[in-house]
């Protein structure tokens, strides 16, 4: 199997939500392009949230539409989508779960995606999410190459987070800079400005003291 062309964000959008509404809400499903459309714009479980209009994702479907990634039928009315992710990647229920979890909210911890993909796939237990991401991460060339890669350990975090490759290498966030100088806590917790201040207010009470020693009847 050759691999995939890297997919836009909006693409990789759409083929998240036609995943998520199939496991859902089926009644519904295959999509009209407005449901689509409304489902990529949702701002619940979206991270980021989108604002693409219906000719955008209208544009994303042609995209997916030669690489089989997504089946056009007509309605009654109006033309309806469907996915077809599992079958051109070759990859199981659990896989196609995941991976539109991170279609649809970025990368996330194995604790978070068990979480999240509890409507689309329910897995016994934090092991079998594990397994399953170490078997997208560990996808031969000869399929196609990784579908998933494990990025750094976030600072103050106990679990790696994952992210999706559909949409090409992914660049691991920056560690969070340090704060300037002077909002950095100093011993005893009080910040260096703080500190200074605290100096200067030391140095001027000193010189009272001092200008009264040397004459008690001076004025403070």
């Amino acid at each position: 199997m050759n691999a995939l062309p890297q997919l836009s964000r909006l693409e990789t959008r759409v083929l998240g939500v036609l995943v998520e509404k199939e496991r859902t809400v089926p009644d519904t499903y295959p999509l009209s392009l407005n449901a689509l459309t409304l489902g990529c714009n949702q701002k619940n479980n979206r991270d980021p949230v989108m604002q693409a209009t219906e000719r955008e994702v209208q544009a994303a479907i042609d995209a997916l539409r030669p690489l089989s990634m997504v089946i056009e039928s007509s309605g009654s009315r109006v033309m309806r989508y469907a996915h077809n992710v599992g079958r051109v990647l070759h990859v199981d229920d659990a896989a196609v779960a995941l991976l539109a979890a991170l279609m649809l909210r970025g990368p996330q911890t194995p604790g978070e995606l068990r979480t999240g993909t509890d409507r689309l796939h329910r897995f016994a237990g934090p092991d079998k999410v594990e397994a399953a991401l170490a078997a997208l991460a560990a996808r031969p060339e000869s399929a196609g190459g990784p579908l998933a890669v494990q990025l750094p350990r976030m600072p103050g975090s106990r679990e790696h987070r994952w992210a999706h490759l559909l949409s090409g290498p992914v660049e691991a966030p920056a560690v969070e800079t340090a704060r300037p100088a002077a909002a950095q806590p100093a011993a005893g917790g009080v910040s260096e400005a703080e500190f200074a201040a605290l100096k200067a207010e030391v140095a001027e009470l000193r010189a009272i003291v001092e200008r009264l020693v040397r004459n008690p009847g001076a004025e403070r």
